[in-house]
């Protein structure tokens, strides 16, 4: 491990935390961090000394906050903080986003404004170094004070409560400790409201989700080249002229992408000269929704990275004597950009579905359904029955958790945001995406066949030669499950886009763009 990342001091991007994830960049604190951490604990010692009422340190919770809580007790007042608030019910969050729950929370403690010790800090590094990651349910939070119950989960084992998941075992955290000769750390005054105050569920969501999402729009772009070939659709749409009358970044985007893809391909060169004036939407209009597909990602990247290098913790401490009691916490700056981000991911797959249907008509010279043999056989009727089942399930998904708002907190906090919600539908949606875009894989292969002896470009031949190695091509009714997943391993696992970088480099073709490839 080469990299090194120094928490608190700098900058942190979705592509920095997802290697800090996956043990390639090694997260520090460095002295002047260590320092900065120090003196503001010692702020918070000074609150507790001076008895000046400070929200979370000497006083109690939400509408507790008028409660005033002895010296003596304000150590008790944290932990009981973590314990009260580990109210989160279902299943646990996949690991990796707990991990990145970690790893965004403590660069957001580091930064100094917080009053959280070193100690704690640390302990937490070791979780992150020790693959030992906390079991947070799904579950429980509404995105005001930040994600209160996820949060409270996650530091439960700080404290020797709560469950890890480590090597693949689910245990309790006391027998971890205990193995490693570690023992529970005793939280200072404002430790615990450090902890669970912070968007950091919401954030690790989406962090996983720019990655995620990314990887899809460059899938659509290339099964969408690959059925385009199938169809025989013109390339004349993705002209560049066209896009600069309206030029918004990802329709341009994907418009030069397309275009690259299908340069001087054989099945697009046969029919320059046809009769078919334009097109179906789901072909010529690939610019407009693709694009504005690829405009929601980009917004949610640059919001993420926000939020990334932000301080989501309340009260703010400046000093002993400047302390703010504000709304950093609240989770309406990401619930908006990840509802946003859902429709767009759901667009995606409304529009591979159009184009599965159009391969199964028998139009321009297909034959129905994608087989020789109709009738005796089924052919390709049935898997675009799953799209379409996938594509209205994610439009009952696409409601925008953040229009909602229900009062918690016996009224003080009587606006969240539920952008936890958002972050997990985000998620779901995704899932269903790359099932629909496995099947438009196989039904845009299937008909690139029927193009024979013609060839396409070198990008979407390695494409077509990948599938042809997991799914042959299909004669007569088998079991099209096994088919769609085994292409949908091929996109999840991103051997398809490796394979399309590969060949694109190998033959010197430009396809991607740093705005939309690097985050």
């Amino acid at each position: 491990m080469s990299k090194v990342f120094n928490y608190g001091t700098d900058h942190l991007t979705v592509g920095i935390c997802i290697d800090i994830a996956a043990g390639k960049t090694k997260g520090l604190i460095n002295g002047h961090t260590a320092e900065r951490v120090r003196a503001s604990w010692r702020e918070v010692e000074t609150i507790v000394h001076d008895h000046h009422p400070v929200y979370g340190i000497n006083t109690g919770f939400g509408p507790l906050c008028d409660t005033r809580i002895s010296e003596a007790d304000t150590s008790l007042l944290q932990s009981n903080l973590l314990k009260s608030h580990s109210v989160g019910v279902g299943k646990p969050i996949p690991v990796e986003i707990a991990k990145l729950m970690l790893i965004t929370k403590v660069h957001a403690l580091a930064q100094g404004y917080s009053g959280i010790a070193l100690e704690t800090l640390k302990r937490i590094i070791w979780h992150i170094d020790n693959g030992i990651i906390p079991v947070v349910p799904e579950k429980g939070s509404v995105g005001a004070s930040g994600d209160l119950a996820p949060l409270a989960h996650l530091f439960l084992p700080l404290i020797g409560l709560g469950e890890v998941f480590a090597s693949g075992n689910r245990l309790a955290t006391s027998g971890i400790l205990s193995a490693h000769g570690l023992k529970p750390l005793v939280l200072g005054p404002k430790e615990g409201l450090a902890l669970i105050n912070g968007t950091q569920f919401i954030l690790a969501f989406a962090v996983k989700a720019v990655q995620r999402l990314n990887d899809a729009l460059n899938a659509a772009d290339i099964i969408g080249a690959m059925s385009i070939e199938g169809l025989m659709g013109s390339a004349r749409p993705f002209d560049a002229r066209l896009h600069e009358l309206r030029p918004y970044k990802g329709n341009k985007f994907v418009a030069k992408r397309l275009h690259t893809l299908l340069k001087d391909s054989e099945i697009c060169n046969s029919h320059v000269n046809c009769d078919r004036v334009q097109d179906p939407y789901s072909l010529r209009c690939m610019p407009q929704v693709h694009g504005a597909s690829r405009n929601a990602w980009l917004h949610l990247k640059e919001m993420t990275e926000i939020e990334l290098n932000s301080v989501t913790d309340n009260p703010i401490i400046f000093n002993a004597e400047d302390t703010i009691s504000g709304g950093n916490f609240h989770g309406q700056p990401m619930a908006i950009p990840l509802d946003y981000a859902t429709i767009a991911a759901a667009e995606l797959g409304n529009i591979a579905d159009r184009r599965c249907y159009l391969m199964s008509e028998g139009r321009y010279g297909l034959p129905k359904l994608l087989t020789n043999n109709a009738g005796l056989h089924s052919g390709l009727m049935i898997p675009q029955y799953t799209t379409a089942a996938l594509v209205t399930e994610n439009k009952t998904l696409c409601f925008p958790a953040s229009a909602d708002s229900v009062p918690t907190s016996l009224g003080q906090e009587d606006h969240v945001s539920m952008g936890s919600i958002s972050g997990r539908k985000l998620h779901q949606v995704i899932d269903n995406l790359e099932y629909i875009q496995a099947i438009e894989l196989l039904y845009a292969s299937q008909a690139i066949d029927f193009r024979r002896p013609l060839k396409s470009t070198p990008v979407i031949e390695a494409c077509h030669q990948l599938v042809r190695s997991q799914v042959p091509f299909i004669d007569d009714d088998r079991i099209f499950a096994d088919d769609i997943n085994n292409l949908h391993q091929l996109i999840t696992s991103g051997n398809l886009l490796n394979v399309v970088n590969n060949t694109a480099t190998a033959n010197q073709i430009i396809i991607n763009d740093d705005d939309f490839g690097i985050y």
